[in-house]
């Protein structure tokens, strides 16, 4: 080798293969990371239910329309109720009609949470010797409730209560 070389073999930058630099790493990580949060939003939804599509949207429209007829056969008999649940699940429920050969021999009470099903409270109350209805439901925190009241014959419009359950008002016709 001669001087002439040695001396521009020294001068030479060196060069590294571009996979032993950070550079081209560094703009390849946005892409990728991107591909990859496709491919698990990709997979989150393939795997998860959606829950706000009905595959039976006929027969709730149906369901509704009944619901309606049972409001209003509800606001023709003139039924009122006022509920009481207390803090230990039991449930009572003072119902007047315009005809007290009307009312029933037992009411089903729901105490619905606003978004999630699972929290709902349902129960059967039957009427009692002073003609309250009293039953048991599975005790109800404090919150958002939505109550109702009804029977296979009427259904009195539900109505959203703050807080425990207490004294909530019922009144059929008043929407």
């Amino acid at each position: 080798m001669d001087a002439h070389s040695a001396v521009m073999s020294e001068a030479a930058p060196r060069t590294t293969p571009w996979h032993r630099q950070r550079w081209p790493w560094l703009l390849m990580l946005g892409p990728a990371i991107a591909v990859v949060a496709g491919f698990l939003k990709q997979r989150f939804a393939a795997t998860t239910e959606d829950g706000l599509v009905a595959d039976d949207y006929y027969k709730r429209g149906l369901a509704i329309n009944r619901k309606l007829e049972r409001a209003d056969r509800a606001a023709a008999l003139g039924v009122a109720a006022t509920v009481d649940v207390d803090a230990t699940g039991n449930a009572r429920v003072a119902l007047s009609a315009n005809d007290a050969a009307a009312l029933p021999v037992s009411v089903r009470l729901s105490v619905l949470h606003p978004t999630r099903e699972g929290f709902d409270h349902r129960g059967e109350l039957v009427r009692g010797p002073d003609g309250t209805y009293a039953g048991q439901v599975t005790p109800i925190a404090p919150g958002r409730w939505l109550v109702a009241v009804e029977t296979d014959e009427w259904r009195l419009p539900v109505v959203e209560t703050n807080g425990a359950v207490r004294a909530v008002r019922l009144v059929a016709g008043a929407q």
